[in-house]
C-alpha cells in the first residue's frame, strides 16, 4: 500500500525551507560581489533594499538600520561592492533574500569613498566657499584650543603660543580626537567656545595618523560645527599631506598644530623689533623736523622787515598816505567836470522853458480846469481864464470872442 504524501500549507513550506538555508553553514556566512541597483533606503526604519546583480544573475538584498548606521559611505545604483551575510527566506514571499551585515566598496576604500562623497555634497552646499571664510585677528587676546590632552598636538601648540605670544590666554577645551565618540566632543567642544564667547580664534586638530585615525575630523558633524562657527576656526589636523573635511570648512588651514599655533598669533619678538624701528624712525623725523625748523628760523631771522618791523608799517603808511592823495584829486577832478556838465545842461534846460518865453512878452493862458489853452476855438464868451504873465498872472472873463478876420 502506498502511503499518502503529507499536504503542507504554504507557511509549513517557507518555514522548513527558513530553517535549511539556516543549517547551510555555506549560506550563513558568504561573501559576494555585484553591483547595486533598484537602491532604496527606509527614511523611517533606515533599512537599506536593494537588488545585487552582475552580468547575468541578481538577487534581492537588504541591510538593516543596525548594519546600515555603520556605513562610512552611502551606496547608490552602480556602484559595485563587496558584502557580508547571510542567505534567508523571508516567510511571508518565500522569497529568498541576501541579509547584509557589512558592505565595502569594491575596489576603492570605504572611507576614501566616504570622504569624496561628504566632501562633494558640502561642496556643493557652498559650506567651503571662500566668502564664508572669516579673518583670523592679528592680536587675538584669547585663543580656544580644541584638541586631546595627552597627544603631542597640545604640547606643540602651548609651546608656541607661550613663546611667540605670551600676551595671550589660552582656553584650552580636552576631547577625544579618536574613535567613535571624538566626533560629538569636538562639535560640543567649539558650540561651548562659541557660546560663552570665551575666544577670538579656534584652533581645533591632533597630531598624525591614519585615515581611520583621522576620521572623526571627516565626520558632517564636525564640518558643520566648524562652518557656523561665529569664531574664526583654524584646523590644525595631521601632517601637511593630510587633508581632512574639517580643513575644507575652517576659516583657515594649517598643515600642522605647531604652525597653526603660529598662525593663530603674532611673534611677540618680530613685534617688539617692529616697535623699536617704528621707534627710531620716530625719533629721526622729529629731529629731522626740527633742523629743518631751525634753518627756516634762521632764514626769517635775517629778513630785514623781521627785524624793524615798524620800517614796514611806515613803508604801509607812506603808500596810504599817496593813494589816499590820487584818490582825493581824482574826486575833485570827477566833481568839476560834473559841475561843468550840469552848468551846460541847466543852459539848455533854461532856454526850453516857459517862463523864458514869457519874459519876452508872450502869456500862457489856461482855462477853469487849469489846462492850458492853445486855440481860441477852445474858448467860449463868459469863460473864465488865467492869464499868466512873466511877473504875474491875470483872472479875466471872455467878454469877446474875435475869430482871424471876423468880429463876434
Amino acid at each position: 500500500m502506498i502511503a499518502q504524501p503529507e499536504v503542507l500549507t504554504v507557511t509549513q513550506l517557507n518555514t522548513y525551507l527558513k530553517f535549511k538555508f539556516e543549517d547551510d553553514e555555506i549560506l550563513s556566512h558568504v561573501f559576494v560581489t555585484g553591483e547595486i541597483s533598484n537602491f532604496t533606503c527606509n527614511y523611517r526604519s533606515g533599512h537599506l533594499y536593494f537588488t545585487l546583480k552582475d552580468d547575468r544573475c541578481a538577487i534581492h538584498a537588504v541591510m538593516f538600520s543596525r548594519s546600515a548606521s555603520r556605513l562610512k559611505f552611502s551606496p547608490e545604483d552602480g556602484m559595485k561592492v563587496l558584502v557580508r551575510g547571510r542567505v534567508g527566506i523571508y516567510e511571508v514571499s518565500g522569497q529568498y533574500q541576501l541579509y547584509v551585515e557589512d558592505m565595502q566598496p569594491d575596489g576603492l576604500g570605504a572611507l576614501s569613498l566616504a570622504f569624496a562623497q561628504l566632501k562633494a555634497k558640502l561642496e556643493k552646499e557652498g559650506l567651503f566657499d571662500s566668502s564664508r571664510k572669516k579673518p583670523i585677528p592679528r592680536f587675538p587676546e584669547r585663543i580656544g584650543v580644541v584638541t586631546s590632552p595627552t597627544g603631542a598636538a597640545v604640547h606643540d601648540i602651548m609651546t608656541i603660543l607661550a613663546r611667540r605670544y605670551p600676551l595671550a590666554e589660552v582656553i584650552f577645551c580636552p576631547v577625544q580626537v579618536q574613535g567613535d565618540t571624538a566626533a560629538p566632543q569636538i562639535v560640543a567642544a567649539i558650540r561651548q567656545i562659541n557660546r560663552l564667547k570665551c575666544a577670538d580664534v579656534i584652533i581645533v586638530g591632533r597630531g598624525g595618523g591614519s585615515l581611520e585615525d583621522l576620521w572623526p575630523f571627516n565626520e558632517e558633524i564636525v564640518a558643520r560645527a566648524v562652518a557656523e562657527s561665529e569664531i574664526p576656526v583654524i584646523s590644525a589636523v595631521g601632517h601637511e599631506t593630510d587633508f581632512t573635511i574639517c580643513d575644507f570648512a575652517a576659516d583657515l588651514r594649517a598643515p600642522t598644530p605647531s604652525a597653526a599655533a603660529e598662525l593663530a598669533v603674532p611673534d611677540s619678538t618680530e613685534l617688539m623689533a617692529s616697535v623699536e624701528t617704528l621707534r627710531m624712525n620716530l625719533i629721526r623725523a622729529a629731529s629731522d623736523k626740527v633742523a629743518n625748523a631751525k634753518a627756516e628760523l634762521s632764514v626769517l631771522s635775517q629778513n630785514r622787515f623781521l627785524k624793524n618791523p615798524l620800517e614796514s608799517v611806515e613803508l604801509k603808511k607812506l603808500e596810504v598816505d599817496r593813494l589816499f592823495g590820487q584818490m582825493t584829486e581824482s574826486a575833485q577832478r570827477n566833481i568839476e567836470h560834473e559841475k561843468e556838465r550840469v552848468s551846460a545842461l541847466c543852459g539848455k534846460l533854461n532856454a526850453l522853458s516857459p517862463l523864458s518865453v514869457l519874459s519876452r512878452g508872450y502869456a500862457e493862458v489856461v482855462n477853469e480846469e487849469g489846462k492850458i489853452v492853445t486855440s481860441a476855438e477852445k474858448i467860449s464868451v463868459h469863460d473864465k481864464i488865467a492869464v499868466r504873465f512873466s511877473d504875474g498872472t491875470l483872472h479875466c472873463t471872455v467878454d469877446e470872442k474875435e475869430a482871424e478876420g471876423e468880429n463876434e
